[in-house]
């Protein structure tokens, strides 16, 4: 639990690296993970109860900064979060990490075999045939140039494909599938090798492998949501979009609480005595 805590709460911190806006404070997560202990299911077995803290310690810390993520960069921490937590497992190495961000970037080989192929993939393959995933001692895809070379229309006819991570991998389907633990992995690297352009929608099958279903579907966090985490002294803040307008919604769940009307300041303006004063009672 501890260890599943430190993995979230580093992913967190590293997402200052994307933008300094995602900055959370440590009395921030520590609330979140009392939320995981306090909420979670309840078991007689304890190994039951750390399991059902572990589980909604995680989608609460998804939920809460994901509502404050911009949408370029959400599937980026639930990947972080993702590889991090199979690390932790024993599962994948940082140099599995290193292929998949980096693949080809450090290889140097300008004999690219075919015409129909762009050189940053050849390079690529070249990196894949050279690694080693996870704690096999052998290289996965050693044989990957060779079995490009025995069966390249049927190779060209995959990369080719307009959604290549839902079809069967030439010559590799079953190994993959064999490999319980990294599989989906592995079949991740393969894609960002071939198909750059589709990692992103790779990246999401791979976060619902390790993390479930409920990470990779649409969310909606609700006023009512915010308002029960919210407090005088920590407000809830909208980002807006143009054309998009929160007054409605908020007026709507103002009257539901008894507490309309509410007091709307616009930019520039001084605010009015009964509002500022309604602000320092907490509502």
């Amino acid at each position: 639990m501890a260890a599943r805590g430190s993995v979230l709460y580093f992913c967190i911190v590293e997402m200052t690296q994307v933008n300094w806006m995602y900055n959370s404070s440590l009395q921030q997560f520590l609330a979140l993970f009392d939320y995981g202990i306090d909420f979670s299911e309840k078991a007689q077995i304890v190994k039951d109860r750390v399991a059902n803290i572990i589980c909604a310690l995680t989608m609460k810390v998804y939920r809460y900064i994901n509502r404050g993520l911009f949408e370029r960069d959400k599937t980026t921490f639930k990947l972080m979060c993702a590889m991090k937590i199979l690390i932790l497992a024993g599962m994948l190495t940082t140099a599995d990490v290193d292929v998949f961000l980096k693949a080809g970037a450090g290889v140097d080989d300008r004999n690219r075999p075919y015409n129909w192929m762009e050189q940053k993939v050849w390079l690529n393959i070249k990196a894949l045939s050279k690694h080693k995933f996870g704690n096999d001692p052998t290289f996965f895809f050693k044989e990957l140039p060779d079995r490009i070379s025995r069966n390249e229309s049927v190779w060209r006819d995959w990369i080719d494909k307009n959604e290549p991570e839902v079809e069967l991998v030439p010559d590799y389907e079953e190994r993959i599938k064999a490999e319980q633990h990294i599989g989906h992995f592995i079949h991740l690297s393969l894609i960002r090798a071939f198909r750059e352009d589709r990692t992103l929608l790779a990246s999401t099958m791979f976060v619902s492998d390790v993390l479930g279903q409920e990470y990779s579907a649409p969310v909606t966090d609700t006023i009512e949501d915010l308002f029960e985490e919210s407090a005088p002294n920590k407000p809830v803040l909208y980002l807006l979009s143009a054309g998009a307008d929160p007054t409605n919604s908020i007026d709507e769940f103002a009257k539901k609480k008894r507490q309309f009307p509410t007091g709307k300041v616009s930019m520039g303006e001084e605010m009015e005595k009964p509002a500022l004063e309604m602000i320092k009672a907490g509502f």
